[in-house]
């Protein structure tokens, strides 16, 4: 029998650097080096401009400049964080020192280069940030995934599954729920199959991305 060939996996969106300097002169040098490589870039005089510009759904990473008109750039990677915008920061200054340093990577920068930077500093350093805005993309998606098969579950199935989960085994779960240990193995069985867990550990470890058991002490 012929099998129909597989679709081909969507193509990822071109990465994105999102340059915040107010040295347009700086700004554009950066624009070209991006482009030499292939990495789209938007570049902005100011944090305020950068937030009117809105999200791009691609991979990206945020170059700062560490001192900014108006909002520093510390400062604003912390809005940024408290605004629950995840874009991996590349600081640049030409002003910085160590506590800085020191606070910028702390508050989860994946660099920090001092200006004048060699061009391919700049470039590993985007790289670096960009891979890890893939991870976190990846994570995401496979978080909101386990949450839909989840959400397709019936009531009596995701206890099932958060008690299964818990270490408990069958008979102890059909003791809390008032069931047969038949059908508990039936519902679990159900669960498994609907959360395309092939293992029990596959489905602990959905559970914990769930955060089914958080409220526990």
């Amino acid at each position: 029998m012929n099998r129909r060939p597989a679709a081909p996996a969507p193509a990822e969106p071109t990465p994105v650097v999102f340059v915040v300097d107010d040295d347009e002169e700086l700004r554009l040098a950066l624009d070209n080096l991006f482009r030499s490589v292939g990495l789209q870039a938007r570049l902005f005089g100011s944090a305020a401009d950068f937030l009117k510009a809105g999200a791009v759904d691609a991979p990206g990473c945020l170059v700062l400049d560490i001192r900014l008109p108006g909002v520093s750039g510390l400062e604003f990677q912390g809005q940024l964080a408290r605004m629950g915008i995840e874009l991996p920061i590349v600081f640049m200054t030409g002003h910085g020192d160590v506590p800085m340093s020191v606070r910028a990577m702390k508050a989860g920068a994946v660099d920090f280069l001092t200006k004048p930077f060699r061009d391919q500093d700049m470039l590993d350093a985007v790289s670096s940030a960009i891979e890890a805005d893939r991870q976190r993309r990846a994570a995401a998606e496979a978080g909101r995934d386990v949450r839909t098969r989840f959400e397709s579950l019936s009531p009596r199935e995701r206890e099932v599954m958060t008690l299964v989960t818990r270490g408990l085994m069958n008979k102890q779960v059909a003791g809390e729920l008032g069931l047969s240990e038949i059908t508990v193995k039936l519902y679990r069985a159900q669960a498994m199959r609907k959360m395309n867990a092939d293992t029990l550990a596959d489905l602990v470890r959905m559970a914990e991305q769930l955060s089914l058991h958080a409220s526990r002490g």
